[in-house]
């Protein structure tokens, strides 16, 4: 739940910082900004309470302790990737595909009742799975639109309008 009042509440911070220094929106860049906001604070979850997310990782997958602080730097790397022009759809692309792959942990930790701050068993539950997949389909939503879709449109040529006519562009 807090993860998405971080990328909300960047949201409407960045749009409002980036309208008032440029006198117009651009809710690409935004979107950009809120998202890498969001993943820097998702990031620090995974170093400051390894324990508790290493139990939210199905039993299958070995090395869950390492697994936790490699999703951590991803999450890092990510956050720089939606930044930089030429990697921002790469970076979206690969981030839409890690929130897919990650699902399932969550699944699991709602499964096991797993609180991963305490790694006890004082969990949300299933519940917890009614806002959470939800929550993850909005994630990839919100990466796909502001990391690939309106990337996309940015850079395609724009058509120039004619004046009266005549062929004049603005």
């Amino acid at each position: 739940m807090i993860p998405l009042f971080v990328l909300l509440g960047a949201f409407a911070i960045s749009s409002s910082v980036i309208r008032y220094t440029t006198n117009r929106f651009n809710f690409p860049l935004a979107g950009r900004i809120a998202l890498s906001i969001m993943l820097l604070f998702t990031a620090t979850g995974h170093f400051a309470y390894p324990e508790g997310m290493a139990l939210m990782i199905p039993d299958f997958i070995p090395f869950k302790k390492e697994a936790v602080f490699l999703t951590g730097l991803f999450e890092i790397a990510a956050a720089v990737g939606l930044q930089i022009g030429r990697l921002q759809a790469m970076t979206a692309w690969l981030l839409i595909a890690f929130f897919i792959l990650v699902l399932p942990a969550n699944i699991h930790a709602a499964i096991r009742n797993i609180d991963y701050q305490t790694g006890a068993n004082t969990g949300p539950g299933l519940a917890y799975l009614w806002f959470r997949v939800p929550l993850q389909v909005f994630f990839i939503v919100w990466t796909y639109f502001f990391g690939v879709r309106l990337n996309n449109a940015a850079k395609s040529p724009r058509k120039r309008m004619p004046i009266n006519g005549m062929g004049i562009s603005k």
